[in-house]
């Protein structure tokens, strides 16, 4: 059976599927709705039910949106910015803001906070989710800490994440409060003071602080640990920090396959090694690659320099199928609450040809095929329904926000959990 392919093997068969009723049926729960309208139960009433939002988090980095949002761009540049934010809208509803601190306070006591706000603000008003990225990591770091001793580092850098969630509390209220850890403490590219920090005092007890911390600044909070190393040493650190308490929410896996698709098999073993803790999982940086592959042999993504990186037709029908592929295998397993692209446009993210739309802001195949499965077979239909004899109404639906309306009368009505829920709505 390990040796069979994912098409032929019946475990994973399902996905490969165009229209998968099973993987749907296994993401979705039946509904009981009891329905009062008037004050009155409403028996053998029409009913019409309507999704509004997803619960499933369909994401992108939205970094080259705050120019736009600012006003800082104008002439073909602002054209081309609306059309990248415009194809984020069409397809989005979770996006990430960037917080690295070399770049958010690249001199002491200066945050950009004014322009990151206004973007969150933006993009809450449209009805996304927003998150923040990331409140502690040793790269992009703030090159103004290497004047300090370690205690003053570690001291700034819990100011910081208590300044900087207080501040954006109610607008982002989701953080990966520390990135990339497993690296951290032998990270030896550049001299940073994080990395000083957590080389002395070690990473879970770094760990410990940052997330007491944003728990402390905002309680209701979703705090994410995010790391690129998907292997056994991130789930032997996962293990450590919940065995010592620590409040994690959610585990993010950062899958940027410059060097080729994981495939169906490799998805899923990485995901039942993680799945076992019982957390939320987010997809936090997810990349397919539509051109040439990286040389398998690079072992950092950012050791790879090339001028030009372009997208092919080739490649784009090849991203088209992986990412489709990977999209219903993340969505078939009930704790992955979120996939975030990385980035959205061809160049942004180390010159590679990773994105969903080309650099003219053009959609590919990928892009296309995502719409498709989000909107059309991931999204609850409109649709009408006679309550029953106790006014109820039975239903199939995906976890969000559904628009519930009888007599001219609506109201909104929040759809989660596992399995099966009985609600109950007022008209």
């Amino acid at each position: 059976m390990q040796n069979q392919p994912a098409s032929q093997d019946p475990r994973f068969s399902a996905l490969y599927k165009t229209n998968d009723a099973d993987l749907i049926a296994a993401r979705s729960l039946d509904v009981s709705l009891n329905i009062i309208a008037g004050g009155k139960t409403a028996v053998g009433k029409e009913i019409t039910v309507e999704q509004t939002s997803h619960a499933f988090l369909f994401g992108s980095n939205g970094f080259g949106t705050i120019p736009l949002v600012n006003g800082m761009l104008e002439g073909e540049e602002k054209v081309l910015a609306e059309k990248y934010t415009e194809q984020i809208l069409g397809l989005c509803n979770f996006v990430t803001l960037p917080f690295y601190w070399g770049g958010f306070e690249p001199k002491r006591g200066e945050p950009n906070t004014k322009a990151i706000m206004n973007t969150a603000h933006w993009f809450k008003d449209k009805g996304l989710t927003v998150k923040g990225h990331p409140l502690c990591w040793h790269t992009l770091c703030a090159p103004w800490l290497l004047e300090m001793d370690n205690a003053e580092i570690l001291q700034t850098q819990l100011s910081r994440i208590e300044r900087d969630v207080t501040d954006f509390k109610g607008v982002i209220d989701m953080w990966d409060v520390i990135n990339e850890a497993v690296i951290m403490p032998i990270f030896d590219k550049y001299d940073n003071g994080i990395t000083r920090v957590c080389n002395e005092i070690g990473r879970i007890n770094l760990i410990r602080k940052t997330f007491e911390e944003a728990r402390k600044a905002n309680p209701n909070a979703t705090l994410l640990i995010n790391d690129f190393d998907y292997t056994s040493p991130y789930e032997i650190l996962i293990e450590g920090c919940l065995e010592a308490g620590i409040p994690i929410d959610c585990i993010g896996i950062q899958s940027h396959m410059h060097q080729g698709y994981w495939g169906v098999e490799k998805t899923l073993q990485i995901l039942e090694r993680y799945e076992r803790f019982g957390l939320p999982i987010h997809f936090s940086e997810t990349t397919i690659i539509s051109g040439d592959l990286m040389p398998s042999e690079i072992v950092d993504l950012n050791d790879y320099q090339v001028e030009t990186w372009p997208s092919t037709p080739e490649g784009e029908e090849r991203q088209a199928h992986e990412v489709t592929l990977h999209y219903r295998t993340l969505f078939s397993r009930k704790l992955v609450k979120g996939i975030t692209w990385w980035d959205l446009i061809d160049g942004h993210w180390l010159k590679a040809p990773a994105g969903l739309i080309r650099a003219d802001c053009s959609a590919k195949p990928a892009y296309n095929e995502l719409v498709k499965l989000i909107k059309d077979e991931w999204w609850g239909k409109k649709t009408t329904l006679k309550a029953d004899s106790s006014g109820t109404i039975r239903f199939r639906a995906f976890a969000g926000t559904y628009e519930v309306s009888a007599d001219g009368k609506k109201t909104r009505v929040e759809i989660d959990g596992d399995g099966s829920v009985s609600l109950s709505a007022a008209l």
